[in-house]
Formats: structure tokens, sequence, C-alpha cells
């Protein structure tokens, strides 16, 4: 092996995948022997009785039926002219892990072994130059093109259409993974759009930046997905969401390349930009986006408070979106999230932990009903003035919602649990439990209302399929005109986890849609939400879309079917 190939196999060999049955890594799991109230806490909620220790799934690769790829010799020699021998992959194994994203009815069906239609061999191209020889091929051979970044969807983005008989491509970016440059006046970087988030920001902070956009599946997704479906982070109060991030574009088509420039502001026509992002690989493969970055802050804190009811956090979380603060997060948990995030705490020490066990009765003395309490995160960042300007805006506001300050504890952990609550998924399913999420955003004059109806409808749900459910949420990316609402649901399932989960989902999108929200704010479409779709941007504008789509791809090259469903 040459030099060359031998740089060419360590790049892919690189290429970070999470297991094909689960969330993150192997070896990786959540446990609750040190979370005490947890077990009696998911027994009471969902009947579900939870083991000890690190549960063994039982799920063996080798059990799994897995199609035969259909790919000819013609298709395979020349994308291996195109990246070489060792960049095209047709094993069971790296097309099974391209077939699914992560939601709950990605990893039911995984976990039964099924597999309707497998992506027929996997690409990993190294530049842009071999993603445009790739299209082209695709292109004239009839091929189907689904990009991939970090797998991470659960809106069924990524999986192929089960009736489609063309040969499958799945176009892994995992090699386009550097910071390729920053225009430090502008703080404008270009970045390809195949690095994962931890990658992206060790580039940006080792040279005094970062993007500031932190999604829950930060440490399995990529830029060019996170544009794809047009992500939100953590930190969107400070930030923006993805698409105020996002500034320029390149993205491979057939026969060159859109380039969209990144300038402040533009009128050019209909935004390109805006097309793009959303898209979800329908209109090209995002090789590169110019990212608006920030210096990174002298300062970072998360502070939590604690609000006597639903009703106060929001009109807190409202005041503060509409007042002179610019904190980073504004996120207030309802009674059901804030007894969850108290049962999967672990026991603090010292005068901390004495203070947090006397704490219901210091509430109840103040007259609180602590069953009803919500507990609510709120970051700062920025030099120490701004912070704590901001504090104290945010404090009296707080203080004029009822609410009170409760320090930086349950703010570190607030940092340290962000990440991990997916593996907490897989460990509810192995003893048979099934929890997903949706999210949703609406004007605030709307918000207690798709609260409220999305809990009566997601009860009612669970009766119609006869089960114990639970339903929580949060306000979080909070916004001068509104914020979004993140609910997650979970319940112990039957024999067809899949049928009842529809059930529950079904339920709770339509409540959204019938309270005037959004059908998603930041998952996306894929095939999940389809069927809202009409409802959300009205008949006329799906086809619009799909009047794009059609014109800008009349073979269906790219990741066919998804977001309007033709």
């Amino acid at each position: 092996m040459t030099d060359v190939q031998q740089q060419k196999s360590d790049s892919v060999a690189a290429v970070k995948h999470m297991k094909w049955w689960g969330w993150g890594v192997e070896g990786v799991a959540f446990h609750h022997d040190d979370k005490p109230a947890f077990a009696p806490f998911v027994k009471k909620i969902v009947g579900v009785e939870l083991s000890s220790g690190q549960h063994d799934t039982g799920l063996k690769f080798d059990d799994l039926t897995v199609p035969a790829s259909i790919a000819g010799p013609e298709v395979v020699d020349s994308l291996v002219q195109i990246v070489g021998a060792d960049a095209v992959a047709t094993d069971d194994h790296d097309r099974v892990v391209h077939t699914y994203g992560k939601s709950i009815r990605d990893l039911i069906r995984i976990r039964a072994g099924i597999l309707a239609r497998v992506p027929d061999l996997v690409v990993y191209p190294a530049d842009e130059a071999q993603v445009q020889q790739i299209v082209d091929l695709a292109v004239a051979s009839d091929l189907v093109v689904i990009p991939f970044g970090g797998g991470s969807n659960i809106v069924g983005s990524l999986e192929p259409l089960p009736a489609e008989t063309r040969t499958i491509v799945s176009l892994d970016m995992g090699r386009l993974d550097r910071v390729l440059d920053i225009d430090e006046d502008s703080g404008l970087a270009r970045i390809q759009a195949g690095g994962q988030g931890p990658d992206l920001e060790e580039q940006l902070n080792a040279r005094g930046w970062t993007l500031g956009h932190f999604p829950d599946s930060f440490t399995h997704s990529t830029l060019g997905g996170w544009v794809a479906t047009r992500s939100s982070g953590m930190q969107s109060d400070k930030y923006g969401d993805i698409a105020d991030i996002t500034k320029g574009l390149r993205v491979v088509r057939p026969g060159g390349v859109l380039a969209i420039r990144a300038v402040p502001s533009a009128s050019t026509g209909p935004s390109l930009r805006e097309m793009i992002i959303g898209s979800e690989g329908r209109l090209g493969v995002i090789t590169e986006v110019t990212a608006q970055v920030h210096r990174l802050p002298e300062k970072r804190e998360i502070l939590a408070y604690l609000f006597p009811s639903w009703h106060d956090g929001l009109a807190a979380m409202q005041a503060i979106a509409e007042s002179d603060a610019s904190p980073s997060v504004t996120r207030v948990s309802d009674s059901h999230e804030t007894a969850f995030s108290f049962a999967t705490s672990k026991p603090g020490k010292g005068i901390s932990q004495k203070i947090t066990d006397l704490l219901p009765t210091l509430l109840k003395a103040k007259g609180w009903d602590v069953d009803a309490m919500c507990l609510s995160f709120i970051g700062y960042e920025g030099g120490p003035e701004h912070v704590a300007r901001t504090q104290k805006t945010v404090g009296r506001i707080v203080k004029a919602n009822r609410g009170m300050a409760v320090g930086t504890g349950p703010g570190k952990l607030y940092d340290q649990k962000k990440f991990d609550t997916p593996y907490l998924r897989d460990f509810f399913m192995d003893h048979g439990g099934a929890a997903d999420v949706s999210e949703t955003a609406a004007p605030w004059s709307k918000l207690r209302d798709v609260s409220s109806r999305v809990y009566a409808a997601a009860n009612q749900a669970f009766d119609r399929i006869g089960v114990q459910g639970w339903i929580m949420g949060h306000l979080s990316h909070s916004y001068h005109s509104g914020a979004c609402l993140y609910f997650t649901f979970a319940f112990e399932h039957g024999d067809d986890a899949e049928a009842q989960y529809d059930v529950v989902k079904h339920a709770i999108q339509q409540a959204f849609i019938d309270t005037g929200a959004t059908v998603s704010h930041h998952h996306g479409v894929g095939l999940e939400h389809q069927p809202w779709m009409s409802q959300d941007v009205s008949p006329e504008g799906v086809a619009v879309m799909q009047g794009l789509f059609d014109s800008a791809d009349p073979g269906r090259v790219f990741n066919p079917g998804k977001v309007t469903g033709a």
C-alpha cells in the first residue's frame, strides 16, 4: 500500500459512527445505581421495573438478515475509481449503520431486525471534487444519493424508501471535517460539512472561537446535518439557530457547485440560502458552510431558578425575551419534567445536600405546592460586566414572577447531563419501555394552550392504547414573539410498540397543528412529520416546495421522498 493509500485508509477508519442498535458509542450506557430515586420514580409514572447495573440487550449483529446489495460491478468500479477501494464499503455492518437515524421508530425496527431497504453501498469522499464526481455519476447512472452526517436524525430523513428499486448510495461526509479558514475581522469561518460537533469546537476553540451551536445531538451530529434540518442549539438565545449562523454555503449539484457568498445581507431574489437550509439533502450535497463564529466568552455560567408554577415560569421567560437582558439559555421545565430531573439526580455531599434536603420544607413554608414547582436553567455568557448586568436584570424578572434563584449547583448538573439523555432512552427500551420526543414553536399568547392541549391529547392516546403513560415538557429557544416547547413521552409498550407509538405521536403532532403551533421547531420533517405539512404550511406551500424539488432534481436522485413525500 502506498503512503497516499495508507493516509486515505486511516482517514476512512477515523470516521466516527454510532452503534448500529442504539444511541452513542459501544461501552457507554445509562445506569441508575447512583440515582436512588430513579427506579421508584419510573415504577410510579409508567409501571416499568428497572434492573440495576448495565443491562445486556442480547442484540447480536449476526442475527440480522440484511438484504443483499444490488449495486452492480460497474457502479462499484466507477466509485472505486473516484474515491479509492478503501473508501467504498459494501459490507453489511456499514450498510446497516447508514440505514436508519435514531428515532424510537428506527430503534424499534432495528432491534426487531426489520430492514426493508438498506443502502447498497457507502461511499466516503475525501473532498468536494470527489463529491462532484459521485453526484455526476449518480445522475448519469440513475442512482439514489442519500447524504449522511452523524446519523442522529429522528424524523426519518435518512432511511431509503422501501419501494426504491435503484441502487442507493449512502454518501458519508465524515472525511470532510475541517475548519478551513477563519476571517477574524468578520467572524466568518469556512467549515467542511462533515465535521461533528465536538471536533469542530475543538478546532475553533484552539483559535479562540466558538460556533455556539449545541443541540442535544451535538456529540454525534454534523454541521451539514444541522443545516439540512434547520437545527437549533441550546444556546440559541445568544448565538441564533443554525439558519442565523449559516452565512454562506457550497452545495454540489449535477454538473457544478451552487455557491452562496457569505455577506451580511443581500437583495438578490428569493433566498437560495434559505432554500438549502432545511432541504434535507433534496437539493444537493452540502460540502461547506461559512458560519458566523464568536470569540470564546470570558465567563460562562448556568444558574438554576425555581418557580411555583408553569404559568409563572412561562411568564418569566416571556418577560426576559422582551427585556434588555441577553442570556444565552432560557429554559424552564414543567412540573412533570422537574420531578423527572430531581429523580435522575445523584446524591450530593455536605452542606449543599443539606440545603437540597431542606428545600421542600422551605418552599412549603412559603406557600408553594412542591408538586407544581418548575425548575429553570438560565445561561449567561460574555464579559464579567455583561454577565453581572444580565443576571441582575433576570433576577428582577424572576422575583417579579414569584421565582427564586437556587444557585450554580443544578446548573453544573445541566451541563453534565445535557448530552447524555439519549442513552437513557436505550436503557428504557431494554426494560420494555418506549420513549420519544416532539417539539414545536408558537407565539407567547398560545404557549399555555399548546401545552395543556398536548397533555390532554397524549393522555387520551395512552388511554386508547391501554397503557400507563407519562408526558413532560420544557420551554427552550426563546424569541421575541414566542418560544419552542419540547415534550417527552413514555410508556411501557406491548407486542406492537410501533403501532402504539403511532397513536401517541399522532395525537401530539395534531395537537400542535390544532393550537396554531408548527409541526417541528428544529428536528425537521423527513418522513415522520409529512402527514401534517399541508396543515402547517398550506397545500399551496407544499406544492411550491414540491415544484422546487421537481425542478432542481427531475430524476429524483437526491434523498427522494423526504419533506413532501414525493
